[in-house]
């Protein structure tokens, strides 16, 4: 598996709907502090002219803490998206869906900020990110 500078592992990944668009509000999943996320960019993301870019699961994006502690607000960190309420398709056919969007913060390490992730985490993020199946109590 080939590593790219702390962006998580690169592998075969089946398409995922990217339903989160740039300016969305996502909950903060883990325990770091901040509440409210804001989407402001997907980096590596190709799209067509006048569409916003979208992450989905497992996917890297750039977000600023909307809702938190003032020291986390108004600066930019790097999130990965754990949950999208739209339907996820896996292989063996089953659609996979969650009641919220939510996002857990990384350094640029590719380390998460918190020590804790609340709720589930859906699969495809946690196969192509290593420290976020860690910290997860529960992969769905």
């Amino acid at each position: 598996m080939a590593k790219q500078a702390g962006k998580g592992v690169e592998e075969f990944r089946p398409y995922v709907t990217r339903s989160i668009p740039v300016g969305a509000n996502i909950v903060c999943a883990d325990n770091s502090g901040a509440k409210i996320l804001e989407i402001i960019n997907v980096p590596r993301h190709k799209t067509r002219v006048s569409r916003l870019p979208a992450a989905a699961v497992g996917d890297f994006c750039n977000v600023v803490v909307k809702k938190g502690p003032a020291e986390l607000r108004k600066q930019v960190y790097g999130a990965v998206i754990v949950r999208q309420k739209y339907a996820v398709r896996r292989l063996n056919g089953v659609r996979v869906c969650f009641e919220d969007n939510a996002a857990v913060l990384i350094t640029p390490e590719g380390e998460t900020k918190g020590t804790d992730i609340k709720g589930p985490v859906a699969a495809e993020a946690s196969e192509k990110w290593p420290r976020v199946a860690n910290l997860a109590s529960m992969v769905v």
